[in-house]
């Protein structure tokens, strides 16, 4: 069964949540997973492409959108079926993939604002009521 993470951070800026994104990304690469970061569409995951190579100078994270290469260490999707992807979700859609249950992981960020707040909470309950592992992590480091 899918264990879901929320990292629940202090900020309400929506970039942080891409930047926690990077950082939890490269923690779970240095360990070994594969990772697949999910967006809302093609023009997100271009950012985060970008995002992914700047977002600290001594980081390397191979990585590609999943449109252009499968089997890479890190992909991006932006609603496409992931294929035998199974290890690390990280969703920074406005949805849950239909699909979050093949992976071992599914991690939430959410930030301080209103909508996103709303959202997360009812995903949690969701997931709760369906015997989902859940855990949370209040991340209060700047980003």
């Amino acid at each position: 069964m899918t264990r879901i993470d929320f990292y629940i951070l202090s900020s309400e800026q929506p970039e942080h949540a891409d930047i926690f994104a990077c950082r939890l990304t490269e923690k779970a690469y240095r360990a070994g997973m594969r990772v697949l970061i999910a967006v809302d569409n093609p023009e997100r995951a271009k950012a985060l492409d970008q995002l992914l190579w700047t977002f600290r100078e001594d980081s390397f994270l191979p990585h590609a959108p999943q449109a252009e290469l499968q089997q890479a260490a890190v992909e991006i999707n932006s609603g496409e079926d992931p294929a035998d992807h199974h290890g690390l979700l990280i969703n920074l859609c406005s949805k849950v993939p239909k699909w979050f249950s093949r992976f071992e992981r599914l991690a939430e960020i959410v930030i301080q604002q209103p909508e996103p707040l709303k959202r997360s909470r009812l995903r949690f309950g969701h997931f709760r009521d369906r015997g989902y592992p859940l855990q949370s992590h209040k991340i209060t480091q700047s980003m």
